[in-house]
Protein backbone atom coordinates (compact mmCIF):
# COMPACT_ATOMS: atom_id res chain seq x y z
CA UNK A 1 0.00 0.00 0.00
CA UNK A 2 1.23 3.49 -0.78
CA UNK A 3 1.82 5.97 2.01
CA UNK A 4 -1.10 8.38 2.41
CA UNK A 5 -0.29 11.98 1.49
CA UNK A 6 -3.40 13.74 2.79
CA UNK A 7 -3.86 11.92 6.10
CA UNK A 8 -1.74 10.62 8.96
CA UNK A 9 -2.68 7.40 10.73
CA UNK A 10 -2.17 6.31 14.32
CA UNK A 11 -3.46 3.29 16.21
CA UNK A 12 -5.06 3.44 19.63
CA UNK A 13 -5.79 -0.18 20.44
CA UNK A 14 -8.08 -1.41 17.67
CA UNK A 15 -9.08 2.13 16.65
CA UNK A 16 -7.49 3.90 13.68
CA UNK A 17 -7.10 7.62 14.37
CA UNK A 18 -6.93 9.70 11.20
CA UNK A 19 -5.61 13.25 11.25
CA UNK A 20 -5.65 15.49 8.22
CA UNK A 21 -2.38 16.88 6.85
CA UNK A 22 -4.02 19.86 5.13
CA UNK A 23 -5.48 22.79 7.05
CA UNK A 24 -7.58 23.79 4.04
CA UNK A 25 -9.25 21.02 2.07
CA UNK A 26 -10.44 22.92 -0.99
CA UNK A 27 -8.78 21.97 -4.27
CA UNK A 28 -10.17 19.16 -6.39
CA UNK A 29 -6.97 17.10 -6.59
CA UNK A 30 -6.39 17.01 -2.84
CA UNK A 31 -10.08 16.21 -2.24
CA UNK A 32 -9.91 13.29 -4.70
CA UNK A 33 -6.71 12.00 -3.06
CA UNK A 34 -8.23 12.40 0.40
CA UNK A 35 -11.35 10.52 -0.66
CA UNK A 36 -9.28 7.65 -2.04
CA UNK A 37 -7.06 7.45 1.04
CA UNK A 38 -10.10 7.33 3.33
CA UNK A 39 -11.83 4.74 1.13
CA UNK A 40 -8.71 2.55 1.23
CA UNK A 41 -8.99 2.36 5.02
CA UNK A 42 -12.23 0.40 4.79
CA UNK A 43 -12.03 -1.16 1.32
CA UNK A 44 -8.42 -2.39 1.28
CA UNK A 45 -7.24 -2.32 4.88
CA UNK A 46 -10.49 -3.45 6.52
CA UNK A 47 -10.27 -1.01 9.44
CA UNK A 48 -13.27 -1.49 11.74
CA UNK A 49 -13.13 1.54 14.04
CA UNK A 50 -12.11 4.95 12.73
CA UNK A 51 -11.83 8.35 14.38
CA UNK A 52 -11.45 11.33 12.03
CA UNK A 53 -9.67 14.09 13.97
CA UNK A 54 -10.31 17.49 12.37
CA UNK A 55 -8.03 19.38 14.78
CA UNK A 56 -5.76 20.70 12.00
CA UNK A 57 -8.57 21.52 9.56
CA UNK A 58 -9.45 25.21 9.25
CA UNK A 59 -11.60 25.04 6.13
CA UNK A 60 -13.53 22.40 4.18
CA UNK A 61 -15.09 23.01 0.78
CA UNK A 62 -18.52 21.67 -0.10
CA UNK A 63 -16.78 19.12 -2.35
CA UNK A 64 -14.80 17.90 0.67
CA UNK A 65 -18.05 17.53 2.60
CA UNK A 66 -19.37 15.48 -0.31
CA UNK A 67 -16.35 13.17 -0.01
CA UNK A 68 -17.03 12.76 3.70
CA UNK A 69 -20.63 11.81 2.96
CA UNK A 70 -19.46 9.26 0.37
CA UNK A 71 -16.99 7.89 2.93
CA UNK A 72 -19.76 7.60 5.51
CA UNK A 73 -21.80 5.50 3.06
CA UNK A 74 -18.84 3.15 2.51
CA UNK A 75 -18.30 2.91 6.27
CA UNK A 76 -21.95 2.15 6.94
CA UNK A 77 -22.03 -0.52 4.20
CA UNK A 78 -19.04 -2.27 5.81
CA UNK A 79 -20.44 -1.81 9.34
CA UNK A 80 -17.38 0.19 10.40
CA UNK A 81 -17.71 2.46 13.42
CA UNK A 82 -16.86 6.09 12.57
CA UNK A 83 -16.61 9.12 14.86
CA UNK A 84 -15.56 12.67 13.98
CA UNK A 85 -13.73 14.81 16.56
CA UNK A 86 -12.08 18.18 17.14
CA UNK A 87 -14.23 20.03 14.62
CA UNK A 88 -13.75 23.80 14.83
CA UNK A 89 -16.91 25.76 15.71
CA UNK A 90 -17.11 27.45 12.29
CA UNK A 91 -16.89 24.06 10.52
CA UNK A 92 -19.29 22.46 13.00
CA UNK A 93 -21.78 25.20 12.14
CA UNK A 94 -21.71 24.03 8.50
CA UNK A 95 -22.30 20.44 9.67
CA UNK A 96 -25.26 21.66 11.75
CA UNK A 97 -26.79 23.79 8.97
CA UNK A 98 -26.53 20.93 6.46
CA UNK A 99 -27.89 18.42 9.01
CA UNK A 100 -24.65 16.40 8.84
CA UNK A 101 -24.69 16.33 12.64
CA UNK A 102 -27.49 13.77 12.24
CA UNK A 103 -25.48 11.65 9.78
CA UNK A 104 -22.18 11.59 11.68
CA UNK A 105 -21.36 10.81 15.29
CA UNK A 106 -19.37 13.82 16.49
CA UNK A 107 -17.47 14.10 19.76
CA UNK A 108 -15.67 17.13 21.19
CA UNK A 109 -12.24 15.51 21.32
CA UNK A 110 -10.34 12.37 20.50
CA UNK A 111 -10.45 11.04 24.07
CA UNK A 112 -14.26 11.19 24.06
CA UNK A 113 -14.36 9.36 20.72
CA UNK A 114 -11.98 6.64 21.88
CA UNK A 115 -13.99 6.19 25.08
CA UNK A 116 -17.14 5.21 23.17
CA UNK A 117 -15.43 2.95 20.62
Amino acid sequence: MSTPQRIALAQSGDVTVVTFNDSKIIDDLSIQELGQELANLVEKEDRQKIVLNFGAVEFLSSAALGKLISFEKKVRAKKVKLILTNIRPEIYEVFAITKLTKLFTIKDDEADALAVL
